[in-house]
């Protein structure tokens, strides 16, 4: 399958962490952990995938095309949160579109139970940058893009240090030191705090939006921070 990169990007076959034994290692984790995670779960999932159905009908599963490794697409299944769903709505609809039962869904973190089978299948890992719609793929910069050096993760170092709260120039410094000082040490201090969090439901919207805030490049992002700022002088 043909990648297709953003300007500037070189290509993605040079050998980038993990890579040998401990992307082994890592893969072997994730297919453990997803596999019995979606045994375990199977009995939640089926009363969600129900409660769902009668609550906001059809589709259950929420199904958009992301940005993985390298750069490949693929598309993540999460329990559908939302009235009227897809891929021609922006963020900025997500207020009127958040059913009760999406909200809830959300809070629990239990519309990203789906997302198991995306690791499972090799699409994505437990820890890792999340993925973003590929409609963010030409709005990278070429070093936001090395965050796709590595599988996509379900949580990661910007989620346990903010979530949605943060702005998007820590999310992709979270990202880039992630990709940078990799361990499966890291995973797993990663995956601690992330039960904490979801445990304290933290970060779970962005400040003033119901979801996260739009990404519309680094120009645009660094536009409205120095409008805020003189605003505020």
């Amino acid at each position: 399958m043909q990648v297709r990169l953003s300007p500037g990007v070189e290509d993605p076959r040079t050998p980038t962490p993990p890579t040998g034994v401990a992307a082994a290692a890592k893969r072997g984790v994730d297919v453990a952990v997803s596999a019995t995670a979606l045994l375990v779960t199977a009995p939640i999932l089926a009363v969600v995938a129900v409660a769902v159905l009668l609550g906001m009908g059809r589709p259950v599963l929420f199904r958009q095309r992301r940005i993985g490794r390298y750069g490949r697409e693929f598309t993540i299944l999460k329990f559908r949160s939302m009235a009227g769903g897809g891929e021609g709505f922006s963020p900025g609809d997500d207020q009127a579109r958040l059913t009760p039962l999406g909200r809830w869904l959300r809070a629990t973190s239990l519309d990203e139970l789906p997302s198991l089978w995306n690791i499972l299948r090799g699409d994505m890992s437990l820890v890792g940058p999340r993925p973003f719609p590929t409609s963010y793929r030409d709005l990278y910069t070429p070093e936001q893009f090395r965050r796709h050096d590595v599988r996509p993760g379900l949580t990661g170092l910007a989620q346990v240090n903010g979530r949605n709260e943060l702005g998007w120039a820590e999310r992709f410094a979270y990202d880039l030191r992630y990709v940078e000082h990799w361990s499966l040490r890291l995973d797993a201090r990663i995956l601690a705090r992330t039960a904490v969090a979801v445990l304290r439901r933290q970060g779970i919207s962005a400040p003033g939006a119901a979801t996260a805030h739009e990404f519309r490049g680094t120009a645009a992002e660094e536009a409205v921070a120095a409008t805020a700022g003189s605003g505020s002088r």
